[in-house]
């Protein structure tokens, strides 16, 4: 007996090119567009120099604008003279940020940071290491100095702060014949702690342990007094109340309820620092898919900061980050 449907017309999936063009993934486009902005390291140094002075050049060393441009022959590119008595050096745009002594190329340079500014969840080294014809110990350290570039992020939250805990690490794996361990307490993934400003910026950091004493301090470091406090009902979080002016609400995972509104009080619910982790785990997992604990102060540098100024667009957040390059220096040692 015949079918009265008509049998689906699939010959369009054997054709690619026919539609709709599929979206490239982000960190790609973010890339080539990157690459395509920077061809070659002069273009580079001109981004770099307004970057770095919007009012024009001036000494690293002693912070005069008397400045001179060395040009000829014999002289490398993008090399500055101070004219002041006292001083009399040279320098370039790298001297004294996060770029100096690098032999790495500017424009791969700014292309790093426009896709790690670009990415929702970052971009790994080893992209990089495949995209700009670097090795993959250049690129991972290059990563590793954007990452402290990036620590520029809000020391402390106010107003309603979300604050929450998570582990970080690999899956865990017991031996044969023991009980499996409970996922984050007891193994030897490694706490990290966050506090979300509604609205606003994150404030994340890794903690020796998640007790009644660390996480208080952790809040008290990270949130002005005035705040007002949210938290799950996890034990080591009583007791807050006593130290926040706005007071102290907990919400009752426990019990299956994930937000709760009280008259004259702002809706109690930690969604919002649950959204940060879940990004920084998804940058774990399918990113990076290794942090190690002696770095992740660095990667919750980066997550902070793109969280902080996430509102922003990729270009502004880019030139936030190479704002923070100026007066750092990170060794491979």
């Amino acid at each position: 007996m015949p079918s009265k449907y008509k049998p689906r017309n699939t010959a369009y999936l054997h054709q690619p090119h026919v539609g709709k063009k599929a979206p490239e993934p982000e960190g790609d486009i973010a890339l080539k567009q990157a690459m395509g902005t920077y061809p070659d390291d002069a273009a580079a140094r001109t981004f770099l120099e307004k970057a770095r002075w919007p009012d024009g050049a001036c000494c690293p060393h002693c912070g005069s604008y008397e400045v001179t441009k060395l040009e000829g022959k014999a002289t490398r590119p993008g090399v500055y003279k101070c004219k002041s008595k006292g001083c009399r050096k040279q320098f370039t745009v790298t001297v004294g940020t996060i770029f100096e002594a690098s032999h790495i190329k500017l424009r791969f340079w700014v292309i790093a940071f426009h896709a790690m500014c670009a990415g929702k969840k970052g971009v790994s080294a080893h992209q990089l290491h495949r995209e700009l014809g670097m090795t993959y110990k250049s690129a991972w350290f290059m990563c590793h100095r954007i990452r402290h570039a990036m620590d520029q992020g809000i020391e402390r939250v106010q107003g309603v702060a979300e604050m929450d805990e998570a582990y970080i690490g690999g899956k865990p794996r017991p031996k044969p014949g023991e009980p499996r361990k409970r996922v984050g307490r007891g193994t030897k993934k490694a706490p990290v702690c966050v506090l979300v400003e509604r609205d606003g910026g994150a404030v994340c950091k890794p903690v020796k342990n998640i007790s009644t004493d660390e996480l208080r301090k952790f809040a008290m470091d990270a949130t002005l007094a005035k705040a007002t406090l949210m938290t799950d009902d996890y034990s080591s979080y009583r007791g807050m109340e006593e130290v926040f002016d706005g007071g102290h609400h907990t919400i009752n995972h426990s019990d299956g309820y994930y937000t709760r509104i009280e008259d004259g009080k702002p809706v109690i619910h930690t969604n919002t620092a649950e959204s940060f982790f879940a990004l920084l785990k998804r940058g774990h997992y399918g990113v990076y898919h290794k942090m190690s604990e002696k770095h992740l102060p660095r990667y919750c540098n980066e997550f902070s900061f793109r969280w902080t100024h996430r509102k922003a667009s990729d270009s502004q957040r880019t030139l936030k980050a190479i704002e923070g390059a100026e007066g750092k220096r990170l060794t491979y040692k």
